[in-house]
C-alpha cells in the first residue's frame, strides 16, 4: 500500500493540533469511531473514496488533493496520475482564459475613445 496518504494525514493533523483535536476531525468527517482517523494516518486502513468528500472539509484541504491520495493508496496510480493532468490542463485553460480576459480589458481601456463634457 502507497504511504502517501498516511504521511499527509500525519502532517496535517499535527498542523491542526493547536486549534481542532483528532476526535473533532473524526466527528466533523462523520466517523463514529474516533480510532478511525488514527488508522488512517498510520496506515492500517484505506481511505475509501466516498468519506473523501467528508473528510477534506475536516482537515481543510483540497478535496482533489485528498482523493488522489485516496486513489494512490488503491494501486490506482495510473487513474491518479491522469486525472491529475486532467486538473492540471482545466486550471491552464482556466489561467490562459483569465490572462486573455484581462489583456483584452487592458487594451480596451487603453484604445477607448474617451468621453468629453461640452
Amino acid at each position: 500500500m502507497d504511504g502517501r496518504l498516511a504521511t499527509f494525514l500525519r502532517t496535517r493533523i499535527a498542523e491542526l493540533a493547536p486549534t481542532k483535536s483528532q476526535k473533532e476531525i473524526a466527528q466533523q468527517a462523520g466517523y463514529t469511531n474516533a480510532n478511525m482517523v488514527t488508522m488512517l494516518k498510520q496506515g492500517d486502513t484505506k481511505l475509501a473514496l466516498d468519506r473523501v468528500a467528508a473528510l477534506a472539509p475536516a482537515l481543510e484541504v483540497d478535496p482533489g488533493r485528498l482523493y488522489l491520495l485516496a486513489l494512490h493508496q488503491d494501486g490506482h496510480a495510473t487513474t491518479a496520475r491522469e486525472i491529475e493532468e486532467i486538473f492540471n490542463a482545466i486550471l491552464e485553460i482556466r489561467t490562459n482564459r483569465d490572462l486573455m480576459s484581462h489583456v483584452a480589458r487592458f487594451i480596451e481601456t487603453r484604445t477607448s475613445p474617451t468621453t468629453t463634457d461640452r
